[in-house]
C-alpha cells in the first residue's frame, strides 16, 4: 500500500510555515486572484515566492489554487498570474475551469495541473478524460462513497492520483457549486466570494405582516435548513488507503494556526501509525479524536463516504462552532529569546498547554509575562501584543500555546 500524502490548507504565510512544521506533505494556497477563498487573507506574489521556498527547503510541496469559474475579465489576470508563478516553481496548479486549464497548458506547460473538486469529478470516465489531457491528479467530488473511489481507482492508470477531502467544513451544494450566495447577496461563491448562507437561520415572513417571523421547520429541532456538520475521517484512514486515495486533503484556508497545526499533527500521526503498524493506529484512535476536537469545529460526520447523509449530518439548532480550546499564540524567536504575538487573553497563574510538532502536549503554568519594553504584566488583554512568556520550561519556535476555553469564551 502506498502511503498517502497529507495535504493541508494555508490561508497565510505564517500558517503555511506552521503546517510544514506540523507534518504536512503538501500545502495548498490561493493568491490574490483566481482563488475560491476571496475572504481568506491569501498570498501576495512575494509571499507565494517565500512560501514555496520555505516549503521546498523542508521537502514539502506547494499547490496553488486557481479554481474559480472564470469570466472573460479574469483571463488577462490569469495570464499574468500563471507567468509570474512559473518563476517560483510551484508543484501544481489547482484548476476547475477548462478555459483556465487550456491557458495554463499553453503558458506554463511545465507546471502540473490538478483538477479541482469543483469540476464535478464523479466517475472514472471523467478521470480518464483528464488523463488524456495530461493530468495526473483529479480531486474527487465530495459526493463519492468509498466504494465509488475504489471503482475509480480500479479503472484509471496507475500513474493517476485520486485526491479526496477528509476533514473540514462541508458545502451543502453539489461539489461546492452553490448559487445561493449570488442569488441572495450578489456575491458569487464560484468567484470566491461566498457569504455562507447555508449557515444562516431562516424564518418565513408573510408579505402583509412585515416583521412577524414564523419559523421554518425542517423537523422539530429547528430552522438551519442547510447547515452541515463538518467532515472528519480520522477514524477511517484504513478505508481511505484501501480505496487507493493518494492524497488526503484537509479543508480550511480561513482557519487559525491552532486549527491547522492541530489537524495536521493528528492526521500526520494517524497516517504514519497506520502505515507502520495498524495495531498502533487502532490503539491511538481515542488520542486522534481528542486532538482534532481541540480546535474550533462543528460536530463531525463522515459525509458521503459510507452512506447518503441524512438528518444525522445536519445541525438544526445553531450555526456556531464548538470551541473547547483557545489559541494563545505561536512561539517565535528573537536573538535566542522566545516570544509570541498574543492572539487571545491569558494571565499569570493560568494553566495552559504547550503543543509541539513532535506530538507532545506539555502542561504548564504561566509564571510571568513581559512586554517588549521590559514591563512585567499580570494579563495579556491586547491581541497582537508581543510578549515574552515564562512557563518554567524551554520553549522552541513553532510551539503553540493553548488553554481550555472557559464557558462562554
Amino acid at each position: 500500500m502506498k502511503k498517502p500524502e497529507l495535504l493541508m490548507p494555508a490561508g497565510s504565510l505564517d500558517i503555511l510555515k506552521t503546517v510544514v512544521n506540523y507534518g504536512a506533505d503538501a500545502v495548498y494556497l490561493g493568491g490574490e486572484v483566481l482563488s475560491l477563498r476571496a475572504k481568506a487573507k491569501n498570498f501576495t506574489m512575494p509571499e507565494i515566492k517565500e512560501g514555496i521556498r520555505y516549503a521546498h527547503e523542508h521537502g514539502v510541496k506547494v499547490y496553488v489554487a486557481a479554481n474559480i469559474f472564470a469570466h472573460n475579465w479574469d483571463l488577462k489576470a490569469a495570464m499574468k498570474f500563471f507567468l509570474l508563478l512559473s518563476n517560483y516553481h510551484p508543484d501544481a496548479l489547482i484548476i476547475s475551469d477548462p478555459g483556465l486549464f487550456t491557458l495554463a497548458q499553453s503558458l506554463v506547460p511545465d507546471i502540473p495541473v490538478h483538477i479541482s473538486t469543483q469540476a464535478n469529478n464523479t466517475n472514472y470516465g471523467t478521470y480518464l478524460f483528464w488523463h488524456k489531457q495530461g493530468v495526473k491528479r483529479v480531486v474527487a467530488a465530495r459526493e463519492l462513497s468509498i466504494e465509488e473511489l475504489k471503482e475509480i481507482r480500479a479503472n484509471i492508470p496507475e500513474d493517476m492520483e485520486i485526491e479526496a477531502f477528509v476533514h473540514g467544513a462541508m458545502c451543502i451544494s453539489y461539489s461546492g457549486r452553490c448559487l445561493i450566495s449570488n442569488f441572495l447577496t450578489g456575491r458569487d461563491a464560484n468567484q470566491g466570494a461566498c457569504t455562507h448562507p447555508c449557515r444562516w437561520k431562516y424564518h418565513l415572513m408573510e408579505e402583509t405582516r412585515p416583521g412577524e417571523y414564523m419559523p421554518v421547520f425542517e423537523d422539530e429541532h429547528g430552522t438551519y435548513l442547510y447547515n452541515s456538520k463538518d467532515l472528519c475521517m480520522i477514524d477511517h484512514i484504513p478505508e481511505l488507503v484501501d480505496a487507493g486515495v493518494g492524497s488526503l486533503k484537509v479543508e480550511g484556508r480561513m482557519k487559525t494556526a491552532l486549527y491547522a497545526a492541530t489537524v495536521a499533527r493528528a492526521y500526520r500521526a494517524a497516517i504514519d501509525d497506520y502505515m507502520e503498524n495498524p495495531e498502533t493506529y487502532y490503539k491511538k484512535l481515542p488520542w486522534y479524536r481528542e486532538e482534532v476536537g481541540k480546535c474550533t469545529t462543528r460536530d463531525f460526520c463522515t459525509g458521503f463516504y459510507f452512506e447518503r447523509p441524512g438528518a444525522e449530518s445536519q445541525i438544526y439548532d445553531n450555526n456556531t462552532y464548538r470551541k473547547e480550546w483557545v489559541y494563545l499564540g505561536t512561539i517565535e524567536e528573537e536573538n535566542g529569546r522566545p516570544f509570541l504575538l498574543q492572539k487571545n487573553k491569558f494571565s499569570v497563574g493560568e494553566e495552559i498547554e504547550v503543543m509541539r510538532p513532535d506530538g507532545s502536549n506539555l502542561p504548564a503554568v504561566v509564571k510571568g509575562l513581559t512586554t517588549e519594553s521590559g514591563e512585567a504584566v499580570e494579563h495579556a488583554p491586547h491581541p497582537g501584543q508581543k510578549l515574552f512568556v515564562d512557563l518554567g520550561i524551554s520553549l522552541m519556535p513553532y510551539d503553540i500555546l493553548r488553554k481550555k476555553a472557559a464557558q462562554g469564551e
